[in-house]
């Protein structure tokens, strides 16, 4: 059994009530598919340091107020995730993809869950329900 990558996922809401998207390149893991974005949380580091720390790299923004959203634990074929994802709801700077990935705004109810990882389908459900 393999040890699930730890990874901080942020979902960034706008003004308008609209989440952030990145799009994974295609050499990526679940490449070519839509994204919250984040990234994998280092030894000893907590999950919301991760957090300001991928939002900052990723996307030249840094998170003020952020709160729990939810955990999932998902097995691809090739490789387990744990994904502690958090509601990002304060944040300075405008985002863009400093790694050269495509971003874009998305109402929630216009999200499609096969337009992302399969893991993302409950982050998409707990989006709803809020």
């Amino acid at each position: 059994m393999t040890i699930p990558v730890h990874v901080a996922v942020a979902v960034i809401v706008n003004a308008e009530k609209q989440v952030l998207l990145a799009l994974r390149h295609a050499h990526q893991h679940q490449g070519s598919l839509w994204e919250f974005p984040g990234g994998k949380v280092e030894a000893g580091e907590s999950v919301f340091d991760a957090l300001v720390r991928e939002t900052k790299e990723e996307l030249a923004v840094t998170i003020l107020a952020a709160k729990p959203l939810t955990k999932i634990a998902h097995d691809y074929s090739d490789k387990s995730v744990l994904l502690d994802v958090w509601t990002v709801d304060e944040f300075v700077g405008t985002p863009h993809g400093c790694e050269g990935q495509s971003l874009r705004w998305c109402n929630i109810a216009d999200l499609i869950d096969d337009d992302f990882p399969a893991a993302n389908a409950e982050i998409i459900k707990a989006l709803r329900q809020e």
